[in-house]
C-alpha cells in the first residue's frame, strides 16, 4: 500500500522485527532457554511477545506453565543466548527504505523493548543509530508495551505531541500500544505495510 506520512512530524519505529530481522534470533535464544530451565517452547506464542522485555516475558511463562523461574536468572541466560548468536538479522528493506526517506525531512526515533545497550549495539552495528533524534528502549520506562510509555517518551524527546507521530510495528502488543499513546500504526508484515488508525473506522483505502 501507499505510505501516507505527510501529516505526521515524528515516526517512531520498533528495532526487532520491525527494523532489524532479530525475531528469530531472539526464538533460537528462548529455545536454548526452553531447554535449560525445562518449560515448553512455543515458538509462535513467544513471537507474539515481541516488544517485552525478556523478565517479563519469563513471568508470562510463569503464569502460563504454572512455574516459578526466577525472571533475572532466565531473562540474563536467555539475552546471553542472544548476544552470543552472530546472525542476529539484517536491516528490513522496506522498512530501512522508509527511514532513508523520510530522515530528512522528519524526526526519527527507535521504541523497543530491548534493553538499552543491546538496542544500542545492534543499531550501530547496522550503521543506522546515528539516523535517530531518540531511542527509547526497555530501560528508559517501567510500563513496557502494551502500555503506550516507550512511544510516549520517544514524541516527548522528539518535541512532538502523540498525535503528531505515526508508528511502524509487527506485533500486536506494538500495535497495542501506539494506539494507547494514540497514535496510528503501520503494521510491518511479510506482504508489505498495513495502515492501522487510531480510529479503525476512519480508515479508507
Amino acid at each position: 500500500m501507499m505510505l501516507k506520512l505527510e501529516q505526521y512530524q515524528g515516526i517512531i519505529f520498533d528495532m526487532d522485527g520491525t527494523l532489524i530481522d532479530t525475531m528469530p534470533a531472539h526464538v533460537a535464544a528462548w529455545e536454548q532457554t526452553a531447554k535449560q530451565f525445562g518449560f515448553d517452547f512455543d515458538p509462535k506464542w513467544l513471537h507474539s511477545l515481541g516488544g517485552m522485555p525478556s523478565p517479563k516475558i519469563v513471568l508470562e511463562v510463569n503464569r502460563r506453565f504454572g512455574l516459578e523461574l526466577d525472571p533475572v536468572q532466565v531473562s540474563s541466560f536467555k539475552m546471553s543466548q542472544f548476544a552470543s548468536n552472530e546472525a542476529k538479522g539484517e536491516l528490513i528493506n522496506m522498512t530501512h527504505q522508509v527511514l532513508l526517506e523520510q530522515m530528512q525531512s522528519k524526526k526519527v526515533a527507535i521504541g523497543t523493548g530491548a534493553q538499552r545497550n543491546s538496542a544500542h549495539d545492534l543499531l550501530k552495528a547496522r550503521g543506522v543509530f546515528d539516523y535517530f533524534d531518540t531511542v527509547v528502549t526497555a530501560t528508559e520506562v517501567n510500563n513496557h508495551k502494551p502500555f503506550p510509555d516507550t512511544f510516549l517518551l520517544a514524541a516527548e524527546n522528539m518535541q512532538c505531541q502523540p498525535t503528531e507521530c505515526v508508528v511502524f510495528e509487527d506485533t500486536l502488543l506494538g500495535l497495542q500500544a501506539a494506539h494507547a499513546a494514540g497514535m496510528d500504526c503501520y503494521l510491518v508484515t511479510d506482504s508489505g505495510f498495513v495502515f492501522k488508525p487510531v480510529n479503525e473506522a476512519a480508515f479508507t483505502e
